[in-house]
C-alpha cells in the first residue's frame, strides 16, 4: 500500500524518536501523535531510564498529546509508531480514542494490533480505530535488529569475561 508523503514524514519523526531510545540503550521504539497535520505528542521507550514498565513510547506520546490539547480524548488524532503496540498500549489507544494507528512493523511476540491479538479492531469494544502498517517497516526492523544484535554481543562478552 502506498501512503502520502506526509504519512512518511510523520513515521520518520517516530523513527527519529526510536533512534533516541537506541542511543539511550532502550528498545528502539518511537511514537508521535498528530492532530490536524501537526505533531502534538512525542515519545520513545524509557523503561530502563525511568524504571517504569509503563514508560512505552506510545504511553509517553499519549500523555504529551493529552497535555498539549488539554483533553484526554484524542479522537481527532493519529498515532505513528515504529513497532506494533502491545496489549497495554493498545488499551491506551482505545481509552484515549485515537482515530487512526500507523505502525511500521509487526511485533510477533507482544503485538496487539493484528499480529497476535487485535484489540483495536475488536467488535466487543466501544471504540475502534483504523490500522495501517508498513510505513518505513524495513528501517524500523533494521533498528530493532541492530539493537538486539548489540545486546547479544555485550552479553556474550560478559559471559566470556566471567569464564576468564
Amino acid at each position: 500500500m502506498l501512503f502520502s508523503e506526509e504519512k512518511y514524514r510523520f513515521m520518520y519523526a517516530a523513527l527519529q524518536e526510536a533512534e533516541k531510545a537506541f542511543e539511550d540503550d532502550e528498545v528502539p521504539v518511537g511514537a508521535v501523535i498528530v492532530h490536524k497535520n501537526r505533531i502534538i505528542g512525542r515519545g520513545y521507550n524509557q523503561i530502563e531510564k525511568l524504571k517504569d514498565a509503563t514508560a512505552h513510547a506510545e504511553m509517553i506520546a499519549i500523555t504529551a498529546a493529552s497535555n498539549n490539547l488539554g483533553n484526554w480524548r484524542l479522537n481527532q488524532c493519529q498515532m505513528y509508531v515504529t513497532l506494533e503496540p502491545c496489549i497495554m498500549c493498545a488499551g491506551a489507544l482505545l481509552s484515549s480514542r485515537i482515530s487512526e494507528l500507523y505502525f511500521a512493523t509487526n511485533d510477533m511476540k507482544f503485538g496487539a494490533c493484528g499480529s497476535i491479538y487485535n484489540l483495536v479492531e475488536d467488535s466487543k469494544t466501544n471504540h475502534k480505530l483504523k490500522v495501517y502498517t508498513g510505513i518505513l517497516g524495513k528501517e524500523s526492523e533494521d533498528l530493532l535488529k541492530s539493537f538486539f544484535h548489540r545486546k547479544r554481543l555485550v552479553k556474550k562478552k560478559e559471559n566470556q569475561d566471567i569464564k576468564s
